[in-house]
């Protein structure tokens, strides 16, 4: 019981996993108590138990399994999470479950799978349960089959999918277990239910007894179309709904779809299988081969679904059996074959129906029945694989055949495609040709042509209906009509006044029905004429006397206006009108009354073309009348009104251009012109037209030209640019007249038609009809081409040449074919073998001949205009393979050939059958991305929908997820077109075969796209003739002009195809283009972008933390992250930006930042309130493949951090780890601009995120698979320790370094150099250490790193000329730097000024360039730019001079200009302002703010003004002092008298500053440290001394340098002294001075911080390394110190070692010790070299022994070899200083040769000292700063020059690797003195900014060049003897 009580207290979730099955079961049954407690299915509770679901049903305790199931059931039921388990449960209970002998388990498991499927995951089960089916436990596979039937039986055949079912139950039925055959059985019974015949096929083969039981069984089956009992949750309406017909007695349930069989079918490839002889077979003399090749083919095709491939060959061989073959049998035979290919294939064999067509309908001429029969049965297989519209060229040419046989077939072949067809696939532009030869037919001799036809019109006429057909058959008489099944009464002309049917206004059919009249005699006319004439008027007609004609055309004229429409006998009264004189009317007037009531009979009476035709020939005669014309005009027009305006016009212009007056010729052509503006172009003949205009064109009148001219301008506004083919012939002249009317008719759209409307369209036309129109213009236009007939020039050796071996002669062979197609213009569709040919040549390998190919197509799709068609599939599909080329050029030209097709085809013959879908499933990046490219422009233009649009979807699919990016850009940007098509339910149901993750994907995608869906064009879009506007849905409008804006923005392959439907499609939204968002511009967008949320980030933050939101941590966004981040946005982003952030179109997201970047400056607060979810959403950006999106983005960055910095705003660790990885990311991006602006983003990141922390980042960022990311992470790495120091490391210098060093075996070269640079930049920085923290590498890594150091360490000596060369680039650095510091303190100024200079300064140039080539500012420093190889000149000055008075020039400006005090409210900014000024690259300028200063540091009361700008102050100047040490003095073009004056202006301004002693005070360690190393090289630039004042400004420099060691922090200047104690000589020098002022000033310095300092300095050059320096100058300067200290402070001074953590690390405390120890007089101390070089004296009073220890340390040192010399030396100086020395105790123990060895060395020392003149003292510092007031010896002098000389390139020491001297001195790093660039955090964020980019450069070269002497230790033992040989040169030379 123990045991039970221990696992009775445990949670649920472990007793359900606990090994006791006690325990189990009660957890199992507790889990079922709280699933059924549970009531909210998305309650969080459930997904608890996500994990236990599947050891719920696969427990192997059958007790504890079975209340497991329970359990799993009930959780399946209600959680919305179960979902998630579907594959690893179903998959438990078919391995675990149906084995149990228990029925209860294996009913729960069947019902947990039903369960799954009602959840929506049917898919899942039926795949487990399909693979249950493979197992080997009968148990299971019955269980399984039982499974899948209950399923089928509840859900039915739309949820259960079939295909997989059938596909393996012939197996099952030959299984041996016999549960399983029965099990199999009821399944197929129940499949039979649900699809019927459709099962049969697939079951064909199975055992003929289990077949015989099926058929039983399934005979047995009721006949009603069964209906599921159970659906899915999404469908529970639906079932409530059946529920209620049910009740009420309906049956109205779903139809159940329609199953095809051959869909069920698995596809056979037979194309290998063919007999491999067959070819040759088939082509046998003798015709039993022949036989046997067909029969073999025979067999093959009876499989009644084949796979797809490349039948070509097969069709070609088997077409000429059929056309060629005299034995008839086996033409019978061949056919068959072809019958079973179009069966077998159905769509795919459509691409060869055009082939074989005419060559079958020719054959028919055969009269035997089996022949016919077989013929019959293969052409009507070969029609359901392709379209009536394709093959009717071919039938329509066969239809003019003699022999009676074949006229007949092909007539009844038409009968047969009719009933096919439906209204909408048999339009009336088929529809017309067909009747035309129909109706030839049955007026044929042979009665059964006649009956074929009769019984083909019969068919249409049923098919399409009466209205369609009527029109074409006007002229059929009344029995015939009958015959044909055709309405009686609608057969005959209609009563006079009757309009013709409906729709057809173009069609010939209605003139002929309008109103015909027979002609009437003159008698009959004349009495109809008195009926209504008065008797007066009839008899005045022919009057001599013209005033009575008058008098009677008077009468006339009333009679007729008071005449009713149905009484006026028209014909009658033009005769009277005709009657003599009739148009030979000699009176105007007469004339002109006589004109106006033919018009006004038109107008008013039922006027006919009889009565037309009695007039028109006097109107035509009299139209260039000048008095009468005008009215002709409109009786001419009033006719056209009354007999439609084709049927007149073309009677006017053959009445016209018969007759030779050039008036009426004119004239009648602007009658025309303007007719067809008023009446529209509307059934006209084009043909008849053009030749008549052709015969003016070419009149010798020129006003007859000129009317052709205009009359041509007006046809082209209606049939557009086709219309001037038919003038190409005319002369130049005349044709560049014709363009030029054709130009001024561009763009124009053709007006409304006004007249002629009321007649044609009484009754409304119908939508689609009218859409058709002016297609059908255009196509008439185009068929009126004469085209040549060129198949007969494609000969057999043409097409051989196209295939041969040889490039060069296929290449002949395609140039003849172009020259073939060029001469005939345009062309027959029939062009022989041309098209196999052609296709042969796509796949070249000569990419040259295969851009030829694609031209000669694209001249073909012209040449032969829409009859092209019936070459698509066999010729255009194989161009849309080649868009999948990997050549750009070649994939442009297979896009135009594509899109010239298209324009002529039209898409529909593109997207039916599976040829594109096939296309689209290869898996060629280019081809998807061009082919998707393509159907997103083409799809938004079709109005119908392609039925065989769906069958590309799963591929447009499987394009979304692609590997390449640009597939899935395509794919997104054509999935809204293809939902405006198919809709978005097809388009959801269609992901149904994607895996889960992806369909999830891509139902978000959907649901995208569904939100930008344009609408498809609306029916009338294409009636450009109708008035646009409203057609278009309002909701259309703005949603569709958008993504046609998109379309046409990005596709790069748009070609001209698209212009005259994309015109409409545009106007058909009413001309509202712009999206959505800018129709509510106005008033949306005042306001601030950003409103600021207290404590919004805070609680975000929380929220993040504690899990409530997901962290933002991803690999790709997924919608989730989206849709979190857009809540998070809505409190405190404006609603119409974040619309813009979050549109799916790239340019708003564009709009969106432009926004940004305007409000930046002014919305700092909301910027800074909202950062975590801007640089989130930048992030999502950083996913985007549009480029332009991402500049935006990073430039947006850029001014984003350099704004953060101002603020002085430091990140948070979760705004940086939500960001900067992401941000790394696009460091490896592959155009260099965007990774230069990414690294300067991470530049300026370090300004406001610790650049440690930013280092794990970049750190992770080089474990990436990119190698260009890996190699910028290397390099920023780099960069950053370079600028920091090691202390950026982390978590350790060790680990990191490890890291990187893993990269120097990088397979990638730039990531392997970028390890080894950063790795020398380390050494730099660290010396030898370094090799112990990278740890062991492999022998061939580690060579390369030391072959990298070794090259960084030898840097050939600079010639003269590199140096002159080297100038100008470092004179832009400076500039730039210069800037930069001028953008810096400008804090408080206007956003505007702060955008401009950011602007213009771009702090990322220094970026642009790459780290080995960058300007190297320790460099430039230390060049004196000219070289000096003579000893320099010291001068000695006298120090009373140095008081003279400094010259300042007189301050010119006296105040800041007035623009300047507007923009500047406070002092703070305006000194702010003058002081980045003071650094201007400006001499001018920088002079004017100098003197500004100066005036206030003059007033006393003004001075305190300067108070925290101090620092701010002195980093400008000596920024200025740079700026003139290395860009001024070197500029020959400038008087160096300006230089003067600019230096006299800085030391009189320091000088100023200075003496006020509050102010000196505030300067800080670090400026002041980058001050003096400013001071020290303007003392030691040669080139001041030359000029006529350089004397003057140096005892200045002297006289500040001596001011700033007196009145600045005491502290501050000793702890500068201790760092650089080792720059120089000159530093030393300092440093003795602050000595000297150390008994005044001991109680003000801090000595905690200066003993920490000198600490530091020991702990890096311990004693060891102190003793292999050449100069002791340093150390005697630091002893000095101490001592002072300790004489000052006594034993007190140790008690300020407080600051030092560790004082074992160095020598201090103990040194401090030992001088405790000695008397407080004693100045000398235990070091190695105490008194080198006479700088110290050893104290009178020292003790005997201490002498002696110290004269032995000097004879130790001449006894040893290398320090002989040295030795000797310091004797000699000993002797000197202490003559009463006594020496001989030493000298007595040696040798008589050592003995005269040293004599003789202190005889040759004595005569070189003697032998030279005194050299003066560079400084008057010099003379006056020795702690003993003597001279210092000449040794120090030689040190000095060793520096000079190293300095000036004459030493081999000089290194190849920057920074120059960085990386011998700085080996042992002296940890860094805060620079000045880190104190300025506050005001100089800008200027830090611009430091930061040249790598701390003076940082380094301040730090490292203060270990200037110690240092060169570091180089080699060779070097020093090297430099000892030199120097003792030197001093020979100088004897």
């Amino acid at each position: 019981m123990g045991d039970d009580s221990e696992w009775m207290k445990l949670p649920v979730d472990q007793k359900c996993e606990h090994k006791l099955w006690k325990a189990r079961l009660s957890g199992y049954e507790e889990a079922l108590k709280i699933f059924q407690k549970i009531k909210d299915e998305k309650s969080p509770e459930w997904s608890k138990f996500l994990g236990l679901i599947k050891k719920l049903v696969t427990d192997s305790n059958a007790v504890v399994q079975l209340k497991g199931l329970e359990a799993a059931l009930v959780y399946v039921e209600n959680a919305h999470v179960a979902g998630k388990t579907t594959g690893e449960v179903v998959s438990g209970v078919v391995s675990k479950v149906f084995n149990q002998p228990k029925a209860k388990a294996k009913e729960l498991g069947i019902e947990i799978c039903l369960m799954y499927i009602e959840i929506e995951k049917g898919e899942a089960v039926q795949e487990e349960l399909l693979k249950g089916l493979d197992n080997k436990n009968p148990k299971i596979v019955v269980a399984c089959i039982e499974t899948l039937r209950k399923a089928l039986s509840e859900f039915g055949s739309k949820i259960i999918l079939l295909k997989p079912i059938i596909k393996v139950l012939p197996k099952l039925f030959e299984s041996r277990e016999k549960a399983v055959r029965d099990e199999a059985k009821l399944i197929a019974v129940e499949i039979y239910r649900w699809i019927r015949d459709a099962l049969r096929p697939p079951l064909q083969n199975i055992n003929s007894v289990q077949l015989k039981e099926l058929e039983e069984e399934w005979v047995k089956l009721p006949t009603g179309a069964p209906k599921p009992s159970r659906f899915l949750r999404s469908q529970q309406e639906l079932e409530a709904k059946l529920e209620q017909q049910q009740s009420a007695g309906g049956d109205d349930g779903d139809e159940v779809p329609q199953i095809d069989a051959y869909e069920l079918l698995e596809a056979v490839e037979i194309l290998s299988k063919l007999p491999k002889d067959f070819y040759d077979k088939i082509e046998a003399k003798k015709w039993q081969e022949r036989k046997e090749a067909l029969e073999a083919v025979e067999v093959l095709v009876k499989n009644p679904k084949l796979e797809a491939g490349d039948y070509a060959d097969l069709v070609k061989a088997l077409k000429k059996v059929v056309g060629k073959d005299t034995n008839v049998m086996l033409v019978a035979l061949a056919a068959k074959c072809l019958t079973g290919l179009a069966v077998g294939l159905r769509k795919k064999f459509g691409q060869y129906a055009g082939h074989v067509v005419p060559t079958i309908l020719e054959k028919f001429k055969e009269k035997k029945p089996q022949v016919v029969q077989a013929l019959q049965e293969a052409i009507d297989a070969i029609f359901l694989t392709t379209t009536l519209q394709n093959i009717s060229e071919d039938v329509l040419a066969v239809m003019d055949n003699k022999n009676p046989t074949i006229k007949q077939q092909t007539s009844l072949f038409i009968a047969r495609s009719f009933r096919h067809c439906t209204a909408s696939t048999l339009p009336k532009s088929l529809l017309k040709p067909f009747c035309a030869a129909l109706l030839k037919h049955i007026n044929d001799s042979a009665p059964e042509v006649r009956d074929a036809a009769f019984e083909a019109l019969g068919t249409a006429l049923k098919v399409v209906g009466e209205k369609a057909v009527n029109p074409f058959l006007a002229d059929v008489d009344k029995l015939k009509l009958d015959k044909a099944g055709g309405p009686p009464k609608k057969g005959k002309p209609a009563a006079p006044g009757s309009t013709g049917s409906a729709g057809t206004k173009n069609k010939k059919g209605p003139e002929t029905k309008e109103i015909v009249e027979p002609e009437l005699s003159i008698e009959v006319c004349e009495e109809k004429a008195s009926a209504v004439l008065p008797a007066t008027c009839i008899q005045l007609l022919d009057s001599s006397n013209w005033k009575e004609r008058l008098a009677c055309m008077e009468e006339f004229q009333k009679a007729v206006e008071l005449m009713d429409r149905t009484e006026m006998p028209c014909q009658a009264l033009v005769r009277m009108l005709a009657k003599k004189p009739g148009w030979k009317e000699t009176n105007f007037q007469v004339m002109q009354m006589k004109l106006h009531i033919v018009a006004l009979i038109a107008q008013k009476g039922n006027f006919s073309k009889t009565s037309a035709q009695i007039v028109l020939d006097g109107l035509v005669d009299k139209i260039g009348d000048v008095k009468c014309g005008n009215n002709a005009k409109e009786a001419m027009t009033a006719i056209a009104e009354a007999c439609m305006l084709p049927w007149t016009a073309e009677q006017v212009m053959s009445m016209a251009f018969s007759q030779k007056n050039p008036k009426n010729q004119s004239e009648t052509l602007n009658w025309l012109s303007n007719a067809i503006k008023e009446f529209g172009f509307s059934g006209l003949n084009v043909k008849a037209f053009i030749s008549n205009v052709k015969t003016a064109l070419a009149a010798t009148n020129p006003a007859v030209r000129t009317s052709a001219i205009t009359l041509l301008g007006v046809m082209y506004l209606y049939v557009g640019p086709s219309l001037r083919m038919f003038f190409e012939d005319e002369k130049p002249a005349l044709l560049s007249q014709i363009d030029a009317e054709f130009e001024k008719m561009q763009g124009q759209s053709p007006p409304a038609p006004t007249r002629g409307i009321s007649k044609h369209s009484i009754s409304g036309t119908d939508e689609g009809e009218d859409g058709d129109e002016p297609d059908e213009v255009g196509t008439d236009v185009v068929d009126l081409l004469p085209r040549t007939e060129i198949s007969d020039k494609i000969t057999s050796e043409l097409v051989s040449k196209i295939s041969d071996k040889n490039w060069k002669i296929r290449k002949e062979g395609l140039d003849e074919v172009a020259g073939i197609i060029n001469e005939a213009k345009f062309i027959q569709p029939n062009i022989g073998e041309l098209p196999t040919a052609l296709k042969g040549r796509l796949n070249d390998s000569n990419k040259i001949l295969v851009q030829q190919t694609l031209n000669i197509l694209q001249q073909l799709a012209v040449a032969m205009g829409p009859n092209i068609k019936q070459h698509v599939k066999n010729l255009g599909i194989p161009i849309i393979t080649v868009l999948g080329d990997s050549k750009n050029n070649v994939r442009a030209a297979a896009l135009a050939t594509v899109n010239a097709w298209a324009e002529q085809t039209g898409m529909k013959e593109w997207l039916e059958g599976e040829d594109l879908s096939e296309e689209l499933k290869k898996e060629n990046p280019f081809l998807r991305q061009e082919l998707l490219g393509w159907l997103a422009e083409k799809l938004p233009t079709l109005r119908s929908t392609p039925t065989d649009l769906i069958l590309c979807v799963p591929h447009l699919y499987s394009c979304l997820e692609d590997r390449n990016g640009d597939v899935r850009k395509k794919a997104q940007d054509a999935l809204p077109f293809f939902m405006m098509h198919l809709g978005y339910e097809k388009m959801a149901k269609a992901t149904g075969k994607l895996k889960p993750t992806s369909k999830d994907q891509v139902l978000a995608m959907l649901e995208k796209a569904k939100a930008n869906m344009p609408a498809k064009p609306a029916a009338s879009a294409k009636a450009s003739s109708k008035p646009m506007g409203g057609s278009a849905p309002a909701k259309f409008q703005p949603s569709s002009g958008n993504y046609f804006e998109r379309v046409k923005g990005e596709g790069s392959s748009i070609g001209q195809s698209k212009k005259k439907l994309s015109l409409h499609f545009l106007l058909a939204q009413g001309k509202k283009v712009p999206s959505k968002t800018s129709l509510k511009e106005d008033e949306d967008k005042s306001g601030p972008i950003f409103i600021v949320v207290p404590n919004g980030k805070e609680q975000r933050m929380k929220d993040e933390k504690g899990l409530k939101v997901l962290k933002w941590n991803f690999t790709t966004p997924r919608d989730e992250y989206i849709e979190q981040l857009k809540t998070q946005m809505s409190s405190c982003v404006a609603k119409w930006l974040q619309d813009e952030m979050f549109h799916s179109d790239f340019q708003h997201h564009n709009k969106a930042l432009a926004v940004m970047v305007d409000h930046l400056e002014s919305e700092k607060e909301g910027v800074i309130g909202c950062l975590d979810l801007i640089l989130k959403w930048l992030t999502l950006r950083f996913f985007d493949t549009n480029t332009s999106v991402l500049m935006k983005a990073l430039e947006y960055l850029k001014l984003l951090f350099t704004l953060l910095s101002e603020e002085e705003y430091h990140l948070t660790e979760n705004e940086a780890s939500s960001f900067i990885p992401y941000l790394i990311l696009k460091v490896g991006e592959p155009k260099d601009v965007i990774r230069k602006d990414v690294r300067a983003i991470l530049n300026r990141m370090c300004l406001v995120y610790p650049a440690s922390k930013m280092f794990p980042f970049i750190m992770e960022g080089t474990k990436s698979k990119n190698s260009k990311q890996r190699a910028e992470c290397l390099e920023e790495l780099g960069c950053l320790v370079e600028s920091y120091g090691m202390n950026v490391c982390q978590p350790t210098p060790g680990k990191a370094l490890k890291e990187i060093a893993i990269h120097i075996g990088d397979r990638d070269n730039a990531v392997r150099n970028a390890a080894l640079n950063t790795i020398v930049t380390v050494y730099n920085v660290h010396g030898d250490q370094v090799f112990k923290l990278i740890g062991t590498l492999s022998e061939k890594d580690m060579s390369m790193l030391e072959e990298r150091i070794k090259r960084s360490a030898k840097r050939p000596s600079a010639a003269p000329v590199k140096q002159v060369e080297e100038k100008p680039p470092r004179t832009q650095s400076i500039n730039s730097n210069a800037n930069m510091l001028r953008k810096g303190p400008a804090e408080d100024m206007s956003s505007k000024l702060n955008q401009a200079r950011s602007m213009s300064g771009h702090p990322e140039a220094a970026q642009i360039v790459r780290r080995e080539f960058q300007l190297d500012l320790d460099e430039i420093e230390n060049d004196n730019g000219t070289v000096r190889c003579e000893m320099p000149e010291l001068v000695q000055h006298k120090l009373d001079d140095i008081f003279e008075p400094v010259l300042i020039p007189e301050p010119k400006i006296r105040a800041v200009s007035p623009h300047f005090d507007d923009m500047h409210s406070n002092t703070a900014s305006t000194i702010n302002f003058i002081i980045s000024q003071v650094a201007s690259g400006d001499i001018n300028t920088s002079i004017q703010a100098l003197t500004q200063i100066d005036e206030v540091l003059r007033q006393e009361d003004k001075a305190e003004a300067m108070s925290g700008h101090i620092d701010q102050f002195l980093i400008a100047t000596f920024m200025q002092l740079r700026l003139i040490y290395n860009t001024h003095m070197a500029d020959e073009k400038l008087e160096k008298d300006e230089i003067i004056k600019l230096y006299s202006c800085i030391i009189g301004n320091m000088i100023s500053l200075f003496q006020i002693e509050s102010l000196a005070r505030e300067a800080s360690t670090g400026v002041l440290k980058d001050l003096m190393h400013g001071l020290i090289t303007l003392m030691l630039d040669s080139r001041i001394e030359d000029l006529e004042e350089g004397q003057q400004v140096i005892r200045s420099v002297n006289l500040l340098v001596v001011k700033v060691l007196e009145k600045s922090d005491q502290t501050n200047i000793l702890s500068l002294g201790q760092v650089n104690g080792d720059r120089n000589y000159l530093y030393s020098l300092c440093l003795w001075r602050m000595v000297r002022l150390l008994p005044d000033t001991i109680n003000s310095i801090n000595l905690d911080r200066i003993l920490l300092d000198i600490h530091i300095f020991m702990k890096v050059f311990p004693k060891e390394k102190l003793k292999q320096c050449k100069s002791e100058f340093p150390i005697r300067t630091l002893k000095t110190l101490l001592h002072t200290l300790c004489k000052l402070k006594g034993p007190k001074i140790l008690d300020h070692l407080t600051m030092i953590d560790n004082k074992n690390e160095s020598e201090l405390e103990a040194h401090l010790c030992r001088m405790m120890k000695h008397s407080m007089d004693q100045t000398g101390s235990k070091s190695d070299k105490e008194t080198e070089k006479g700088a110290s004296r050893i104290d009178e009073k020292s003790s005997k022994a201490k002498v002696n220890d110290f004269l032995a340390e000097i004879f130790k040192k001449i006894g040893s070899k290398e320090n002989t010399k040295e030795g000797l030396a310091e004797l000699y100086e000993y002797k000197k200083k202490y003559s009463d020395a006594d020496i001989e105790p030493f000298l007595k123990n040696s040798s008589q040769f050592f003995q005269s060895y040293v004599e003789r060395g202190l005889r040759v020392i004595e005569m070189e000292r003697e032998g030279k003149g005194r050299i003066p003292a560079s400084t008057g510092m010099a003379s006056s700063s020795n702690t003993n007031g003597e001279e210092v010896g000449p040794s120090v002098y030689l040190e000095r020059l060793k520096i000079l000389r190293q300095r000036c390139g004459l030493d081999n020491t000089k290194q190849d690797e920057r920074p120059p001297l960085t990386s011998l001195l700085s080996k042992p790093a002296v940890p860094p003195v805060a620079s000045s660039t880190d104190m300025l955090h506050s005001k100089l964020s800008q200027l830090r900014e611009s430091r930061e980019q040249h790598q701390h450069s003076d940082l380094d070269s301040n730090q490292t060049h203060s270990s200037g002497s110690v240092t060169t230790s570091s180089s080699s033992t060779a070097n020093i003897d090297d430099l000892k040989k030199r120097l003792e040169r030197i001093k020979s030379s100088r004897k």
